[in-house]
């Protein structure tokens, strides 16, 4: 049975504040990145956006035109003839693929920065640009990844904040996300399933305008655990989940064996899937869409996404690196803003 999807009137870009890009490590592909968006704007119908950062990694990278500038608005004024930053502190010597202490503090600051502007609502939303968590770590960041690191700022508990990855045709929930593959059957419980499962159907709802979510649930061990023969997880804690939802009016289905989960006839089956695990999640994301997955925050008060990769130092500053995933997550958080002022949620 097809989900059902709410009907949403888009409001125009122009209707929309500007996005927020903190552009992330200076030395990583993120500044080249978000330069060629900007080129391809209108080629692709991307919403206005302002980077927030140096303006210098900018140029290491980019002999496009460059319009510094102090607030949003200015940036909005700009940003047909130019690309927008938001200069907020200098990285000093920035070599691409070459990370420096100086240029992730520097990317701290522009990601502080860029949800001040999101939650007050000077801006519509952030999209993030990749870091090196080794170089953050060293600047006294504690978090284990930007996600969570925002929803602190937007005083949402952890649990409360989903990493979802969206490509055109899957969207996965990881479970347990950034542990080692040993502690994840320990880290499993009914009430992190559930909180995660609850969140998803609520982002999608808010974010997607899917009225009636349908999720799936994969199970931990291979063959979903084979009736206990290849694991218990599933009979205690993964079932147990799915079942106190289901009778609380969630379409909800599971725990199912993960490697039937993934072909194309199955996925037209659910709006996304809810993993065990990170690889279980993002190897099949990754290999259908690469170059286009997103990474959305559900659960936030704000919009945030991201491009589901890395910083890339090893192809950084060669004219290289693909921007499909950056205008993949700007254009997902100019949907979710919109479905967001349509249902007034």
């Amino acid at each position: 049975m097809p989900s059902s999807t709410i009907t949403d009137s888009a409001e125009p870009r122009a209707a929309l504040a500007p996005f927020a890009i903190s552009l992330g490590d200076p030395a990583g592909i993120g500044p080249e990145i978000v330069a060629k968006s900007w080129v391809m704007r209108e080629a692709r119908g991307l919403p206005p956006f302002f980077a927030v950062g140096d303006a210098a990694a900018l140029r290491a990278v980019w002999l496009g035109p460059i319009a510094t500038v102090s607030t949003p608005e200015e940036a909005l004024d700009a940003f047909e003839t130019a690309l927008p930053c938001l200069q907020i502190a200098e990285a000093g010597e920035i070599v691409p693929g070459m990370p420096s202490i100086d240029g992730a503090r520097t990317a701290f600051q522009a990601l502080e920065v860029a949800v001040g502007l999101a939650r007050t609502g000077s801006a519509a939303g952030i999209v993030t640009a990749p870091v090196g968590k080794e170089q953050l770590y060293g600047v006294g960041f504690t978090h284990p990844g930007q996600t969570e690191f925002i929803a602190e700022r937007c005083g949402v508990a952890p649990h409360n904040a989903v990493m979802m990855l969206a490509g055109p045709s899957l969207k996965v929930v990881p479970i347990t996300i950034h542990i080692p593959l040993a502690e994840v059957p320990s880290a499993l419980t009914v009430d992190l399933i559930r909180a995660r499962a609850i969140t998803t159907a609520r982002g999608l709802q808010r974010n997607f305008g899917i009225g009636r979510p349908r999720l799936v649930v994969a199970g931990l061990n291979p063959h979903a655990g084979e009736g206990g023969a290849l694991g218990r997880e599933e009979i205690e804690i993964i079932q147990p989940a799915v079942e106190s939802l289901r009778a609380e009016g969630y379409d909800i289905s599971g725990p199912l064996a993960a490697d039937g989960l993934f072909h194309a006839r199955a996925r037209e089956t659910y709006d996304a899937a809810l993993c065990m695990y990170h690889d279980q999640a993002l190897i099949p994301l990754k290999t259908l869409h690469f170059d286009e997955g997103v990474n959305i925050t559900l659960g936030l008060p704000i919009v945030r996404t991201s491009p589901d990769h890395g910083t890339a130092f090893g192809i950084a500053g060669k004219d290289s690196a693909n921007p499909g995933a950056m205008m993949a997550a700007l254009k997902m958080a100019a949907e979710a803003t919109r479905a967001r002022l349509t249902h007034g949620c």
